[in-house]
């Protein structure tokens, strides 16, 4: 990766955009590098790492000073406290009974909050998928199709978790930034990766007589139309988009 340059009155100078220098990789791409923040990335890891090794020590500290206790007679004394009711020890087949009701009406509000709270997440995670692919700028800029179909295509490649969309690549790996090195991928950024290794992206670039899995720019009644060949070429949730689409008309 070569950084590049531009010539000024027969100087030459490294070539700065936003205030980032730009690098050129072995593949021609240019490439803007944060320094200022590739540094504190690299200070925040280290601090990680040191709060880690710190809470690591700790807890081996605490650990060591429980190495002579008895596990099985300390559950045995635990379970005679459990017992104990006014200093008296009651019957323990009662104290069974009242706990596995217990148990059982805790974990039935357990089960109905888990399956409210997952159902909130899911609508929340699609509610941020929907937003993303339909505010993407990549998508407007680069694609000749529509965000759904980007969605219904590339979606998989976002997982939601920790409240944000996270990219992963076909291995489920996290997509991680060229221009923010130890970043995770903004969401336009990942999409454009992804795009790249798409088999048929060619197909939805924009540009070179392409206009969206080969489809023709709109036409007559405001309809794009697309070959027959060119449909057979797409992935079945690529084709049944076009077939019920009723803005798409396929010839022959």
């Amino acid at each position: 990766m070569k950084i590049k340059t531009v010539e000024v009155e027969g100087n030459t100078y490294a070539e700065i955009k936003d205030g980032k220098p730009v690098y050129v990789d072995d593949a021609g791409k240019e490439i803007t590098y944060d320094p200022v923040s590739m540094h504190s990335t690299i200070g925040r890891l280290n601090r990680e790492a040191q709060t880690q090794r710190e809470a690591k020590e700790a807890l081996e500290g605490q650990v060591s000073a429980f190495t002579d206790i008895d596990p099985a007679a300390a559950k045995k004394a635990l379970e005679i406290v459990k017992n104990l009711d006014d200093k008296k020890l009651i019957d323990a087949g009662e104290v069974e009974r009242v706990k596995n009701e217990t148990a059982q009406s805790y974990q039935k509000k357990l089960d109905l909050a888990t399956a409210e709270n997952d159902q909130l997440r899911n609508q929340y995670s699609t509610e941020k998928m929907n937003a993303a692919f339909a505010s993407s700028d990549y998508i407007k800029e680069k694609l000749a199709v529509p965000p759904d179909m980007a969605q219904a295509t590339f979606g998989k490649h976002f997982v939601f978790k920790e409240g944000r969309l996270n990219p992963v690549d076909s291995h489920g790996n996290p997509i991680y930034s060229d221009a923010n090195p130890g970043e995770v991928a903004s969401f336009d950024e990942a999409l454009e990766k992804v795009v790249q290794t798409y088999a048929h992206r060619d197909t939805i670039l924009k540009g070179s007589g392409h206009t969206g899995s080969g489809a023709t720019p709109p036409g007559e009644g405001g309809k794009r139309t697309i070959s027959r060949k060119q449909f057979e070429s797409l992935s079945p949730s690529e084709q049944h988009k076009y077939a019920t689409s009723p803005d798409v008309k396929i010839t022959n």
